[in-house]
C-alpha cells in the first residue's frame, strides 16, 4: 500500500463488468488503485444513443452525478457525449483526465463518425490531461484536438491474460507440424472487426485447403449483423470448416488458443487489439488489421502479420504461406512468446497511470 493515497473518480458508462477490452482495462485500473489503498468511486452514465447522450452533455442531473470532491475525475473517452459541455463547469474535481481507448469519431463503421468530431474535440480540450492506451491513440487524439498536446499524456498500454507466456516454445514448435491450420477469431461479432472478410479468405482456400475456423465472441452487440456473419460462412460453403462459440469462459477460451495456430481479427480500425496480444502470449501468430495501434507491437513478418482493411486475398496469402512452411509457422510463433514476455504487465502500466494521476492531483503540469 501507498504511503499516500488519492481519491479517483472513474466515469464510465453502465456495467464495469461489461464485456469488452476497454472496461478490462477499466477494471483493473479501479482494482490496482484500491489494492494501493486509495478510494476509488465509480461514476456511471446512462449509456444511450449519441444524439441522447449529447442531450446529457447539458443535464444539470449529471453535472450533479460528476461534480464531486476528488483528487482526480478519470473519465473514459467513451462517454464523451454526455460530457462534452460538462467539464468546464465541474468546480469541485482537483484534476480531470480522460482515458482514451479509442475515438469515435475514427470508427469507420459508425455512420455518423464524422459528425462527432467537434463534440469529441471540444471533449478532449475541457481536460487537463490525457492517457491512451497506445502511442497511436495518443497521436490521433492529439491531432484532433491540437490543444490536448501541450498537456500532460501517457501511454500506458494493456497486458494479456497470462501476462508472459502461457506456452513453452518446444509446445509452439510441435503444435505448428500437427494437424490442419486452425484459425481463431477473437472478439464480439460486430462489422468494425470484420469477421466477414476473414471468411471470405477462409473460403479462397477452399476445397483445396482443410482449414479450420473458430469464431469466438458474443453476438449480443449486433445481433443481425452477426446473423449475417453465420449466414456468411454457410453461403461460403464454408459452414463445416467453421464454428461459432459465441462468448465463452476464460477455460474453454484458453483451451482454444493452446490449440490453434494462427489468431486473425482484419478489424478495420483497433486503437490497440489486446486479442493479437494474449494470442501471442500462446505462440498462436497474429494476422491484424492495419488501423490503429496493433503494428506497436506485432511487426510484419517478424512475430505476425499487418493487413489493410478488408484485404482478403492478403489474409489468404498469409494463411497458405503458413500453412506451407510449418517451420516459419513455428518461428513466427516462437517470437510472438518473446514479445509477450516483454510486453508490459497490468502492474507495470496501472503503476504508472498512478503515478501520473498523482503528478495531476499535484498540480504538476510536465509534459
Amino acid at each position: 500500500m501507498s504511503e499516500t493515497t488519492m481519491h479517483v473518480g472513474l466515469v464510465i458508462y453502465g456495467d464495469l463488468n461489461a464485456t469488452s477490452g476497454g472496461f478490462r482495462y477499466d477494471r483493473q485500473l479501479v482494482s490496482y488503485l484500491r489494492e494501493q489503498g486509495d478510494t476509488v468511486d465509480v461514476i456511471s452514465l446512462p449509456w444511450r444513443s449519441y444524439p441522447r447522450g449529447l442531450v446529457d452533455g447539458v443535464s444539470p442531473s449529471i453535472r450533479a452525478k460528476l461534480d464531486r470532491s476528488v483528487d482526480v475525475l478519470v473519465q473514459d473517452g467513451l462517454c464523451h457525449p454526455s460530457l462534452w459541455r460538462q467539464n468546464h463547469q465541474l468546480e469541485k474535481p482537483g484534476a480531470i483526465v480522460t482515458l482514451i481507448h479509442h475515438l469515435r469519431s475514427d470508427d469507420p463503421t459508425e455512420r455518423f463518425g464524422p459528425t462527432f468530431r467537434p463534440f469529441e474535440r471540444r471533449y478532449l480540450e475541457s481536460v487537463d490531461a490525457a492517457i491512451s492506451t497506445s502511442q497511436f491513440s495518443r497521436t490521433r487524439a492529439c491531432e484532433l484536438a491540437a490543444e490536448l498536446g501541450r498537456k500532460p499524456t501517457l501511454v500506458a498500454p494493456p497486458a494479456g491474460r497470462t501476462e508472459g507466456a502461457a506456452v513453452t516454445p518446444e509446445r509452439v514448435r510441435k503444435r505448428a507440424v500437427t494437424g490442419p491450420l486452425r484459425v481463431v477469431y477473437l472478439g464480439n461479432v460486430v462489422p468494425r472487426k470484420d469477421p466477414k472478410t476473414l471468411l471470405a479468405a477462409i473460403a479462397r482456400g477452399h476445397p483445396e485447403r482443410d482449414w479450420e475456423l473458430t469464431v469466438v465472441g458474443s453476438h449480443d452487440a449486433d445481433p443481425d449483423y452477426a446473423a449475417s456473419v453465420v449466414m456468411a460462412a454457410s453461403e461460403y460453403g464454408i459452414d463445416d470448416r467453421v464454428e461459432f462459440t459465441g462468448k465463452i469462459e476464460p477455460p474453454g477460451l484458453e483451451a482454444i488458443l493452446e490449440r490453434s495456430h494462427v489468431c486473425c481479427v482484419p478489424s478495420r480500425y483497433e486503437a490497440f487489439g489486446m486479442v493479437y496480444l494474449e494470442a501471442m502470449e500462446y505462440g498462436v501468430v497474429p494476422i491484424a488489421g492495419s488501423v490503429g495501434g496493433a503494428g506497436e507491437f506485432v511487426e510484419h513478418g517478424h512475430n505476425g502479420f499487418v493487413v489493410e482493411p478488408g484485404d482478403e486475398a492478403g489474409i489468404t496469402t498469409h494463411l497458405q504461406e503458413l500453412d506451407d512452411q510449418r517451420g516459419r509457422l513455428a518461428q513466427l510463433g516462437k517470437r510472438a512468446l518473446v514479445t509477450a514476455r516483454q510486453h508490459p504487465t497490468w502492474d507495470e502500466s496501472m503503476s504508472d497511470i498512478r503515478a501520473f494521476l498523482g503528478k495531476q492531483s499535484d498540480g504538476e503540469q510536465d509534459v
